[in-house]
């Protein structure tokens, strides 16, 4: 573990409990298209952003405990959940924009984003598109910093996904699947270890539209080499922004040495690794994701950006490059290893 620049903490915020009714769903239809999303507590704000087939039903056990001393503001991405599923972008740059209108209808102007998985990804655009609106980031098993990715997604990006998707909803199918997670599980494996949980992803597709919205969505990051998708390049952009990474050491989805990897690119950032645990780490130990959130939160002074700190980010590029040109063995070496990770950035 290395640790950000401890800051003295904030004074003790006043504690207060959340009821039932601020758990539940809102929306809010925005550009003609109805988001859901949920929302609660008093604070600085914290948003909550999910991976890919999931829904802000992900973070519901967590939320009132976050909830204590933050706004806490969990969306349902579109395509997912219960907002729309229209035929639309699904982009990781589609998605930042969608969020920062979301938080713009609920007077939300600054915020720390906690994304998980695709929601990662999600949080790292947010935040290099929006830097002035992002406090803090706390990437969890996040996508885009690495090509791999787990064989049965860059399987389901292939043509025909939606027809396997379809019957894996079929009783007799879903049994069989059940029982080789359960194998696998016995087994020890690292697969097994998500296997639930990537099985109730399945059941949170009951129609075709989900389906077609989750199909859209994996293509838009996944191919069948894997990730496409890459923030890597513009890492160092996060110099001075509050960064933490938490990932499991047994996570089957995203490999846990696309952390250490994200770690080194981004100046400053802080891991966690939670042992034994796969991709959910915060449904494996949810009271150290929590302690971790509030530690993390309550020590680091949120970022302060203006258009001459970005511009000095930009002109001084990379480490280890010059005017935005390679001219050392080690930078050739790391630019070759970006055009490994991934093909294109979002922009």
């Amino acid at each position: 573990m290395v640790d950000v620049p401890r800051q003295h903490p904030r004074p003790t915020a006043r504690l207060r409990s959340v009821g039932d009714g601020e758990l539940r769903l809102h929306h809010r239809v925005v550009h003609g298209y109805r988001r859901a999303y949920r929302m609660a507590g008093e604070g600085p704000a914290l948003v909550l952003i999910h991976g890919i087939g999931d829904s802000s039903a992900t973070w519901a056990e967590l939320i009132p405990d976050l909830a204590r001393t933050h706004t806490v503001i969990a969306p349902d991405l579109l395509g997912h959940g219960a907002s729309d599923k229209p035929r639309a972008d699904y982009s990781v740059a589609a998605y930042a924009n969608g969020l920062r209108d979301l938080l713009s209808t609920l007077g939300i102007e600054q915020a720390t984003l906690i994304g998980h998985s695709l929601g990662g990804g999600v949080a790292m655009q947010f935040a290099y598109q929006f830097p002035e609106r992002t406090e803090r980031l706390i990437l969890v098993s996040a996508g885009g910093v690495g090509r791999e990715v787990n064989p049965v997604l860059r399987a389901v990006s292939l043509p025909g996904a939606d027809l396997a998707l379809a019957a894996l909803r079929l009783p007799g199918m879903r049994i069989q699947v059940g029982l080789v997670a359960h194998l696998m599980r016995l087994l020890d494996t690292d697969l097994g270890q998500d296997a639930p949980e990537l099985l109730t992803l399945v059941d949170a597709l009951p129609d075709a539209t989900s389906r077609s919205a989750f199909i859209r969505t994996l293509r838009a990051v996944v191919d069948w080499r894997g990730q496409v998708v890459t923030m890597l390049d513009r890492c160092y952009l996060t110099q001075g922004m509050p960064t933490m990474l938490m990932w499991g050491d047994r996570d089957s989805v995203v490999p846990v040495r696309h952390a250490y990897g994200a770690h080194e690119a981004m100046p400053g950032s802080r891991l966690e690794i939670f042992e034994g645990a796969g991709h959910f780490p915060f449904h494996t130990d949810p009271a150290r994701f929590l302690a971790l959130v509030e530690e993390f939160t309550g020590t680091t002074s949120p970022a302060d950006w203006s258009r001459d700190h970005w511009s000095d980010l930009l002109r001084a590029g990379r480490p280890g490059t010059a005017a935005g040109r390679p001219d050392t063995a080690r930078s050739r070496a790391v630019e070759r290893d970006l055009r490994e990770a991934s093909e294109r950035s979002a922009t």
